[in-house]
C-alpha cells in the first residue's frame, strides 16, 4: 500500500507534541531525542501517522514562521472537526476560515502556533 506522510518541521518539537495531542488528540507513536534538546516524532491521529520534528538547519530542515504562508495544507477527515478546530483555536491556532458547512462539506481552515494550515472537516 503506499502512503503519503506529512513531515512538520517546527521551532519547538515538544511543544508541537504538546499542541497536536492537546487540538488534536493526537498519540505520540515514538519519540526520537536528538541534540541540544530537540526531537523528532511519530504522531497519530485517529490512526492517521504524520511526524513532527524541530528545525535542523544544518540539514536544510527549516520551520515555517507565524508570518510565513506555507505551499502546503494539511486535510484532517474527522467527525471529530468542530471539537478539534476549537481546541485548535483556544491554544492558539489562528482562524483562516470558520467551521462552515458549504458543497456536503463541514470544514474549517486554521494555521497553527508553528505556522502549518489545516483544513479540519469531514463530508457530510
Amino acid at each position: 500500500m503506499t502512503t503519503i506522510k506529512p513531515f512538520l518541521t517546527v521551532n519547538n518539537g515538544k511543544k508541537a507534541v504538546e499542541f497536536y495531542q492537546t487540538a488534536f488528540a493526537a498519540i505520540e507513536i515514538k519519540r526520537w531525542e536528538l541534540t541540544d534538546g530537540k526531537i523528532s516524532s511519530v504522531l497519530e491521529i485517529e490512526k492517521a501517522e504524520f511526524y513532527v520534528a524541530d528545525e535542523e538547519p544544518e540539514n536544510g530542515n527549516f520551520s515555517l514562521n507565524s508570518q510565513a504562508n506555507s505551499s502546503i495544507r494539511i486535510i484532517l477527515n474527522t467527525k471529530n472537526a468542530d471539537s478539534f478546530f476549537e481546541k485548535a483555536i483556544n491554544l492558539g491556532a489562528i482562524e483562516i476560515c470558520p467551521m462552515t458547512t458549504e458543497d456536503s462539506w463541514r470544514i474549517g481552515k486554521l494555521k497553527d502556533p508553528f505556522g502549518h494550515i489545516w483544513e479540519i472537516g469531514f463530508e457530510l
